[in-house]
């Protein structure tokens, strides 16, 4: 919901309701896959209506996504995986 709150308020929203989920959420990695899965669908909302919109969640999401990649381990990676497979 937070997400769908930033798009009425544009670019500079979106980025900061995702710095403030990150930073809140990156120590969960329950948490941490909602913020990408969110982030995905996000992206294919917007790909045919407000590209820069699409193209900033794509940004993000990748930022995400290499992160998860590189912190977590064993089965919170397994989760990760799964579950955005």
């Amino acid at each position: 919901m937070d997400f769908s709150i930033a798009d009425v308020w544009g670019l500079e929203a979106i980025l900061d309701t995702f710095n403030r989920a990150f930073n809140e959420w990156k120590t969960n990695y329950k948490y941490i896959t909602e913020l990408s899965m969110v982030l995905n669908w996000k992206i294919w909302r917007w790909y045919e209506e407000k590209y820069e919109f699409a193209a900033l969640y794509d940004k993000l999401w990748r930022m995400v996504d290499e992160w998860c990649m590189d912190n977590l381990k064993g089965e919170e990676l397994d989760y990760y995986i799964q579950t955005t497979d």
